[in-house]
């Protein structure tokens, strides 16, 4: 990928494809395609499937960006060339060793790119030297090992110099790859070995293109002529190039070179303008050449150039930088300066067409463009991105989004990276641009922020913007397709990161968000993962410190959200000592109405559960219960919600009721005389998704008081919200069952006088609706 390819509008705007949406879809679920040895957990790709390359390499290329870790285990896909295709590999953080490397490379692969694998070793050379034939590209990459870091054995460097002679001296090679024509190595560290270099490249003939970014002691470089084909060089943070500017001057083929530093102090040169003349003038084929990092462009002026200077006879215009002078009237294409000593990239006449720097927004998203493998520069870069979404406007939203994703999926490991990009996603995100993007771009940008906080997520900065950004969404709507990595990663939140800080805050309030209008899949799945156990946790903890704060509350809304229509979940809260969590929160903090109505919302749920409700059925339980429903904390919702529970506890009948104290008769009593109180115009802090608990309710003929409660809450819920719930009661059959119930002798009449109110309000909705129709159709 070139660096002109970030700056080009994002494909992330169009549409996913069927084919994008299917290999997404097998990389979540790796079944569908393989087998899994039950001894070795191995993949292995089923018998009756074989793949061509452009599906499994696209397999590798989803698999991690997914956030996942290619190993061996899953590699064995490919173990058979027969039955399945290769032919370019790009692992970057993967954590696959030399023999799941060699599997790979037995598909005599074409190009090979290696980027943070910990586990390759000095054996996998071997492995590409016996495939090396087919390879036309390889990237030795930071955090590889393949290549050795010394020419000789730890015996032979016992010997004089003179005597000194490795095995690959002998057999003439390091790479037997003799068809390379891109050779990427970076971070080698070969002190003192001046024939290393010039062995390494001394095969390599066919070589175009060579990246030899912080390898350390190059010697003069004039091993490099040789390479006649060589028409780009890299040569970032290599130390004291000024010794190698003449061998660089006689490789006349290159139309690309860098010879840039991140270190001032590597950068300087002497007698710096004319080393750049010299070497301007000597590579007429120079396309792209990167100065970032060095005094190379002088000291220059910072307004425009009026003088001229004579040059074979002739008067031309004169740069800002001297040094180029002689291309003011044939501009590179590219040219680095950021980090330039005396802000060369902030002057006027500069002959290039594209420019990397800080002056201004084009030069600060070129920058992150072309060092976009460059964690140590980057980071810098992304900073001044950070900074001028914060303090000016973007215009070119699209290729910042996109060069701050690839940088951040690139650098998974790289902590400030992860920290600059996300902090910078949150200014993107939460712009007015962010309703113009597509589902396409949501999902990545969720999914590389997920990656990130999953990598670094005992980092409370990188946790604080994650969470930030994501609040930005629509929750969970946006989330549903990466649900589970989610929650794993605010669990974690809310549990392990600081107490009472503002990451667990937000934490919890993005857990809660998530266990809202979500279906009983989802809830299960928060309930398996550790949730409700977390909130008791969480709850226990302020308890212990009788601290009443806005994460008890969530806690507890989070674990009223959770439980809706999900048995085992409120199975898990009496599990876990809920109940007694219960009784000591209403007891020290009585006075909190929103945590008392979270409470009673939760334990509307847990009476829901038929085979629950016994262990309610305690003296101490109901009591409670029915003392709250003289209770006016916030409006009705308490005083409804100890009804609810007494209801559902009732609605199994006299022989179910167990206690001596309080009498059945009794609470019943009581929970009549609070729903008289209640005011039928009452709007509501509540949300139902299904009324099927309370029509339930509605046939317990047996028992009128828990039939009452239920009508006065659909009619009050129809006659405040009509719009969102009289289509409900029809949807769920209601309608009919109020029929039954307004013709049944046993109700007594204000409970028939509430059904009809209900039938009667969600007919005039229907009518209402109708006429709208039929409105807008004759328009």
């Amino acid at each position: 990928m070139t660096m002109l390819s970030f700056l080009a509008p994002c494909k992330d705007s169009e549409p996913e494809t069927l084919l994008e949406l299917c290999f997404k879809f097998v990389v979540k679920r790796p079944d569908t395609i393989c087998t899994v040895d039950p001894f070795t957990k191995d993949y292995r790709l089923r018998d009756d499937l074989a793949l061509p390359s452009e599906i499994c390499e696209n397999i590798i290329h989803f698999y991690q960006q997914s956030g996942n870790i290619v190993d061996d285990k899953f590699v064995n896909i490919f173990q058979n060339p027969h039955t399945t295709r290769l032919k370019r590999v790009r692992l970057r953080n993967s954590a696959i060793t030399d023999d799941g490397l060699c599997a790979l490379l037995s598909h005599r692969l074409i190009e090979l790119d290696l980027y943070n694998c910990i586990n390759i070793t000095e054996g996998s050379l071997a492995h590409i030297n016996d495939f090396g034939n087919s390879l036309l590209s390889l990237s030795v990459g930071s955090q590889v090992h393949i290549l050795p870091d010394t020419l000789y054995s730890e015996d032979s460097q016992k010997l004089p110099e003179a005597n000194k002679r490795s095995a690959y001296q002998e057999r003439g090679y390091i790479l037997r790859t003799p068809n390379l024509r891109k050779l990427t190595v970076k971070n080698l560290y070969v002190p003192g070995e001046k024939l290393y270099f010039p062995l390494l490249l001394h095969s390599l003939q066919n070589l175009v293109y060579l990246d030899l970014s912080n390898c350390f002691d190059l010697g003069d470089l004039s091993y490099l002529c040789d390479l006649k084909n060589l028409s780009t060089l890299i040569l970032y943070n290599v130390q004291r190039l000024q010794d190698a500017i003449t061998s660089i001057c006689r490789i006349t083929s290159l139309r690309v070179l860098d010879i840039s530093q991140s270190n001032e102090k590597h950068g300087t040169f002497r007698n710096e303008n004319q080393v750049l003349a010299t070497l301007v003038e000597s590579l007429p084929n120079l396309t792209s050449l990167d100065i970032s990092g060095t005094n190379l462009a002088g000291t220059g002026v910072a307004e425009h150039a009026s003088s001229f200077v004579t040059a074979n006879e002739k008067t031309l215009p004169s740069s800002d930088i001297p040094g180029l002078n002689s291309r003011v009237l044939n501009p590179f294409d590219f040219l680095g300066l950021y980090g330039t000593q005396h802000s060369a990239c902030r002057r006027h006449d500069i002959p290039a067409k594209l420019i990397s720097g800080d002056a201004s927004e084009e030069q600060i998203l070129i920058a992150a463009a072309a060092y976009i493998d460059r964690p140590d520069v980057l980071q810098k870069v992304l900073n001044d991105l950070y900074h001028l979404f914060r303090y000016e406007t973007c215009k070119n939203m699209n290729n910042a989004l996109n060069v701050v994703l690839e940088a951040m999926d690139r650098h998974i490991n790289e902590k400030h990276i992860q920290i600059s990009g996300s902090a910078t996603l949150f200014y993107i995100v939460k712009g007015k641009e962010k309703y113009t993007f597509v589902v396409k771009i949501r999902r990545r940008v969720i999914c590389t922020l997920l990656n990130g906080m999953s990598a670094h997520r005992d980092d409370d900065t990188m946790m604080r913007n994650g969470c930030l950004t994501l609040c930005q969404f629509k929750i969970p709507e946006d989330v549903l397709f990466d649900y589970e990595r989610l929650v794993h990663i605010l669990l974690h939140i809310v549990s392990e990161m600081e107490q009472e800080g503002f990451v667990q805050r937000i934490g919890i309030y993005l857990l809660n968000s998530l266990a809202c209008q979500v279906d009983g899949f989802q809830k299960q799945l928060l309930g398996d993962l550790g949730a409700i156990n977390r909130m008791l946790a969480l709850i226990e903890d302020r308890l212990s410190r009788k601290v009443c704060d806005d994460v008890l509350e969530v806690a507890w809304s989070t674990m009223w959200n959770v439980t809706d229509e999900t048995a085992i979940n409120c199975q898990r809260f009496l599990d876990g000592r809920g109940m007694e969590f219960f009784l000591g929160c209403l007891s020290t903090f009585p006075d909190k109405e929103e945590l008392l109505r979270n409470m009673m919302g939760l334990l509307g749920n847990v009476a829901e559960v038929q085979s629950l409700r016994p262990r309610l059925m305690t003296s101490q339980f109901v009591s409670v219960f029915a003392d709250l429903l003289d209770s006016a904390s916030d409006g009705i919702e308490v005083s409804y919600n100890a009804a609810g529970v007494l209801s559902h506890m009732a609605s199994d009948g006299p022989a179910a009721w167990t206690l001596a104290v309080p009498k059945r008769e009794e609470v019943l009593r009581r929970m009549l005389a609070a729903i008289e109180r209640w005011d039928l115009s009452t709007e509501r802090n509540i949300n139902y998704r299904s009324f099927e608990p309370i029509l339930y309710l509605a046939r317990v003929y047996h028992t009128p008081e828990c039939q009452y409660w239920a009508i006065w809450a659909l009619a009050n819920l129809t006659k405040v919200y009509p719009d969102k719930y009289c289509s409900l009661v029809e949807a769920e059959g209601g309608l009919t069952l109020l029929e039954e119930i307004v013709h049944h002798e046993n109700p007594y009449p204000r409970i028939k006088e509430l059904a009809t109110m209900v039938i009667t309000q969600c007919r005039q909705k229907k009518e209402h609706e109708l006429i709208e129709t039929n409105c807008a159709c004759e328009n």
